[in-house]
């Protein structure tokens, strides 16, 4: 009804895509988020980022293992072919004549060491993933506690504007993305500065010529990046927009599909769908070669470079001061090792922003303004509650520029049955939304049994009121679990009781696990009908005080209906009833008649008395039956 909720956000996101390295911890061009596709920005990132870090203050101790084992590993990686270095050396002057005595000590020497080191760099690699691990299901579960929580502090109204499946990203997608990038991207960062620092240090060690050879083709790299990624960027954004067209139309069609075949439209709808699947693999073609073509460019580019480097060592080879077969060698992994973490921080950067966009829209979730806090200055006691509901000149819209009930004023004696109806958007099923507070008043003031509802805690007020609405809801689960879902201490006896006042008891026991059927996940497994039936008999078990029907039989065949009708004059007798209803024949005998216009109550009184003012009740009535009449 329209009267529920203000329009919702037509808000689309797509899963950002989890970076995910390609090229293991040692980083590498093919390391990260593939280079020019187009990556999410974050609003805020020095802001979010603060605020990220305090949030994972908690793992504080771990995080700063991982960060001194990265520093040992990096600098063993660094260290590791100098000592290979010296090896080859050794080897040459032993082929040459020129050697020491103890040549052969010194490089079984060097080879204990290499082994030792790389012995040391598995063991801490293997420890820090460990750590990384675990840290990462810690962030993850300390986000999703806090999102939990935070959910049950939100009003109605956040649910209302706020589409269910952007709120179900972020618990999913959302965290994810922050959680399986934090580690990825602090290890790399710091291993990518360091490793810069150390190979570049240990390169002019070597040979200052040879390291100004390889700083002079590194803008080649940069800049061929660059160009690359800029054009590729370009043809997956075409991508992306391609995609999701054909996940709309996809959806369309599927989900209507039985109107598609009823009016024969197939062909049509084939036809089009691969002119859209057409469209998108020639933007993929497109996307995908130039995001390709970087990695070989830059394969040729380092290529030309360690040609000129090795033509340069060559000559510096027989140079005064002679460089070693092993100074050239190893010159050579440096400057391959130099060149990859420059290109990394690009990658690195790109999955920074995406880790700092998603945790922006979990903090938007955690930032959402919650209810109103809670007043415990009364309780109701369910064994002296007598259901007199009391409203008061109560003011209330969803938009504060759109009046939706203004000056209500209401008076329910406890016991009476009171009928809303009206058309859509009049404020029926508003108005007892406002009684269990899933809403606050604007102005005004609403009282059970004397007490108003804002002195009393949520919680305590809400076991007064048993509701039934027209959209069911089941979870997944057992009929018995499902039918005392609000009566923790329910036995069988109590269950089957309820089902046989909702006349559901034959329909189960039809069930070949009878009570201990399982419903799947949104109950598909039995008719639309018989799942009403099912609600109706948990408010039958809850035995509320107060009791809220909400177009309860509107999902049911006149038969049923008649049923349901029976086992609700047995449950509303003695109780305060709320019955909204379209259908005016199953309020007839109702203690009193609201018929609500515009959030106004403009005529009030039972059925007979309704009828003999020719008023607006009247001229519904009438219409309805003369349309059945006709």
């Amino acid at each position: 009804m329209s009267e529920r909720a203000p329009e919702r956000k037509e808000e689309i996101r797509r899963p950002v895509p989890t970076p995910t390295p390609r090229g293991g911890r040692g980083g590498g061009p093919g390391s990260g988020m593939p280079l020019g596709r187009p990556v999410e920005k974050a609003k805020d990132f020095k802001g979010t980022l603060k605020r990220l870090v305090r949030f994972l203050r908690p793992n504080y101790f771990e995080l700063l293992i991982m960060m001194l084992f990265t520093v040992v590993m990096t600098a063993i990686a660094v260290y590791a072919p100098d000592v290979t270095k010296n090896i080859m050396n050794m080897m040459q002057k032993i082929i040459i004549g020129i050697a020491p005595a103890d040549a052969e000590s010194q490089i079984l020497k060097y080879f204990l060491i290499i082994v030792i080191l790389y012995v040391a760099r598995f063991i801490l690699e293997a420890i820090s993933y460990l750590i990384g691990n675990v840290v990462s299901a810690s962030i993850g579960r300390n986000f999703r506690n806090t999102l939990r929580v935070k959910l049950e502090k939100l009003p109605i109204k956040h649910f209302d504007e706020n589409q269910t499946g952007n709120i179900l990203s972020v618990f999913s997608n959302d965290v994810d993305v922050v959680v399986n990038s934090i580690q990825q991207s602090m290890i790399q960062l710091i291993q990518a500065a360091l490793m810069v620092v150390g190979v570049l240090i240990m390169m002019f060690s070597i040979s200052w010529k040879l390291t100004l050879i390889a700083l002079a083709i590194l803008p080649l790299y940069v800049l061929t990046v660059m160009n690359i990624a800029k054009r590729s960027q370009s043809k997956f954004i075409r991508q992306q927009k391609e995609l999701g067209k054909l996940n709309g139309y996809i959806e369309e069609m599927f989900t209507s599909i039985k109107v598609v075949k009823l009016f024969g439209k197939e062909k049509e709808s084939f036809d089009h769908f691969q002119g859209i699947n057409e469209n998108l693999a020639g933007e993929m073609r497109g996307a995908q070669f130039l995001s390709g073509l970087i990695f070989p460019m830059m394969d040729f580019i380092s290529n030309v470079g360690y040609v000129l480097v090795v033509i340069v060592g060559g000559i510096l080879a027989g140079a005064a001061t002679p460089l070693l077969i092993g100074d050239i060698t190893t010159f050579i992994m440096y400057q391959r090792m130099f060149v990859n973490p420059i290109l990394n921080l690009a990658n690195i950067t790109n999955m920074l922003q995406s880790t700092i966009a998603g945790a922006e829209r979990v903090f938007e979730l955690l930032d959402a303004q919650e209810e109103v806090a809670d007043k415990d200055e009364s309780e109701f006691s369910r064994e002296s509650f007598q259901g007199e509901v009391t409203l008061h000149d109560v003011d209330f819209s969803y938009d504060k520029d759109k009046e939706l009930i203004k000056d209500l004023n209401l008076s329910v004696k406890p016991g009476h049955q009171i009928a809303i109806v009206g058309p859509t958007g009049a404020g029926k099923t508003t108005l007892v939304n406002l009684l269990m507070r899933f809403y606050e008043i604007d102005s005004g003031s609403i009282a059970v049994d004397g007490i108003p509802t804002t002195s009393v805690p949520r919680e305590n007020l809400r076991k007064q009121f048993g509701m039934v609405l027209q959209d069911t809801w089941l979870f997944s689960g057992t009929i018995f679990e499902n039918v005392a879902y609000g009566k923790d201490d329910a036995t069988m006896d109590d269950v089957i009781a309820a089902c046989k006042q909702a006349h559901v008891h034959h329909f189960i026991e039809t069930l070949p696990e009878g009570y201990n059927t399982v419903l799947n996940e949104d109950a598909s497994n039995i008719s639309q009908g018989q799942k009403q039936l099912l609600t109706i008999a948990r408010a039958i078990l809850f035995n509320p005080k107060i009791l809220i029907l909400d177009e309860a039989t509107s999902s049911v065949d006149t038969r049923t209906e008649e049923y349901i009708q029976n086992a609700m004059n047995f449950v509303m007798e003695g109780r305060t009833t709320f019955v909204i209803a379209h259908r005016l024949s199953t309020i007839k005998k109702a203690s009193t008649i609201l018929v609500m216009q515009h959030g106004r109550i403009v005529e009030q009184g039972n059925h007979k008395e309704l009828l003999e003012k020719n008023g607006v009740y009247a001229n519904l009535y009438n219409s309805q039956f003369l349309n059945i009449a006709t």
